[in-house]
């Protein structure tokens, strides 16, 4: 069976399962556009989560192959379609979608009140070229007024905007010395690790490997408190599990919060874990 089988291609897009075809695409732009490498070239992650999103939209948009993984039939993925490179986030786009993305939003000329959450103080830029704006997960949500001071003493003022995510980049056209672009990359993470998406909470839970084969429960933070979160058996790293309702709220919809799985193994171990590790290996071979 191919491996893509066991994957939960509605869970990796973040739907319920049986999205119409409408929402399927606007899952998909919105995920694609977060984990495309060239947005995310700090991330070691990206390039693998970007081939899970993009996999999971071949497979459900297309009848066929969405029934096959259905009925856990599977199909042959082995050719690797970014094996020479990923293209241009927007490119890509357009290839899949067949028509030319609209841009997004440049920040408005005039300065627009915000009553709450407060605006994070002035940024200074850090170059020419990128500012990193942390932003609170109320900011993020509901769109806030940053300003930015970039060389010779020109300031900035941008509109978030509403239900950004960690990781977003907002370009500001022509505003850097030359004429060149000035991007807004936006940090929206609280002190537990937990990483804000949209609606959406990201979080990302380590786990010594035999507690990923033996599943068991660990407890993670959220928004709203820790809670403790069952880990099923023959866990994998990279699989995702949902906290339904635990991400943020607005407009009467609420978002979920994914967790993320990655096994980890100790640095040293000490002979009665060697001894452990040799004997399971012993076993899987055998």
């Amino acid at each position: 069976m191919d491996p893509s089988a066991s994957v939960d291609h509605w869970e990796v897009l973040g739907l319920e399962p049986g999205a119409d075809p409408d929402r399927l695409k606007q899952a998909f732009r919105r995920q694609a556009r977060r984990w495309h490498p060239d947005l995310n070239g700090n991330d070691p992650l990206a390039e693998e989560r970007f081939k899970r999103i993009n996999e999971a939209y071949e497979v459900l948009s297309d009848p066929r192959r969405r029934e096959a993984w259905e009925a856990g039939a599977g199909e042959d993925l082995a050719h690797d379609p970014f094996g020479g490179g990923f293209p241009n986030f927007h490119d890509y786009l357009d290839h899949l979608f067949g028509r030319r993305q609209s841009a997004r939003p440049q920040a408005p000329p005039e300065r627009r009140p915000v009553a709450s959450p407060p605006p994070p103080p002035p940024v200074q830029a850090q170059d020419d070229l990128e500012t990193t704006v942390e932003l609170t997960p109320e900011q993020a949500l509901e769109g806030t007024l940053v300003e930015v001071e970039l060389a010779e003493g020109l300031t900035v003022e941008v509109q978030t905007p509403i239900e950004a995510g960690d990781g977003w980049r907002l370009r500001l056209a022509g505003v850097a010395r030359g004429g060149r672009d000035h991007f807004l990359q936006l940090h929206v993470r609280t002190q537990e690790g937990l990483r804000i998406d949209g609606l959406r909470v990201l979080y990302r839970l380590d786990l010594p490997a035999p507690e990923g084969a033996l599943g068991g429960a660990a407890v993670v933070p959220t928004l709203d408190g820790p809670v403790r979160l069952r880990i099923p058996p023959g866990t994998s790293s990279g699989r995702l599990l949902r906290l339904r309702g635990k991400g943020l709220e607005r407009g009467g919809r609420r978002g979920d919060q994914i967790v993320e799985v990655r096994l980890v193994v100790p640095d040293a171990l000490d002979e009665a874990e060697a001894a452990l590790y040799t004997r399971l290996r012993d076993l899987l071979r055998d």
